[in-house]
C-alpha cells in the first residue's frame, strides 16, 4: 500500500517539504530571538535564510520523487511555494503584490529547480 506522500505529485510534496521546513525554521528562529542576545534587525536575513533552504530541500525532494527533469519540478515547486506566499499576504495582511516580487518569483524558481537537479541524480534509478 502506497503511502500520501509516495502517491502525490511531486511538486505537492515538495511544496509541504518546504512549508515544513518554514515552520521549523521559524520556530527555530524566534527561540534564538527570543533566548538569545540577537537583535530583531538581522531577522531579515534569518528569514530569506530559511526559506532559501527550505526551497533547496524542497526542490530536492520533489526532484528526487519525480525522477526525471528535476529542474521542472523543482522549479514549480518553488513558484507554488511562492506563490502561496503571496496569496497568504494579500488575504491575511491586505499587502498588495509589487512588481519586485517577479524577481522573488525567478529567485524562488532557481533555488527550487537547482535543489530539484540534485535531487534528480540522488534518486534510485
Amino acid at each position: 500500500m502506497k503511502t500520501i506522500a509516495a502517491s502525490s505529485s511531486p511538486i505537492l510534496t515538495g511544496t509541504l517539504t518546504t512549508l515544513g521546513l518554514v515552520l521549523v525554521g521559524s520556530l527555530i528562529t524566534s527561540l534564538l530571538l527570543h533566548f538569545s542576545s540577537l537583535s530583531e534587525f538581522s531577522l531579515s536575513y534569518f528569514t530569506y535564510t530559511v526559506n532559501g533552504i527550505s526551497l533547496l530541500i524542497g526542490g530536492l525532494i520533489a526532484g528526487k520523487q519525480g525522477g526525471h527533469k528535476g529542474w521542472y519540478f523543482g522549479g514549480l515547486t518553488g513558484m507554488v511555494y511562492f506563490v502561496l506566499l503571496v496569496l497568504i499576504g494579500f488575504l491575511a495582511f491586505d499587502m498588495t503584490p509589487h512588481l519586485s516580487a517577479l524577481l522573488y518569483l525567478a529567485i524562488a524558481f532557481l533555488v527550487g529547480a537547482v535543489g530539484g537537479i540534485f535531487g534528480v541524480n540522488l534518486a534510485n534509478k
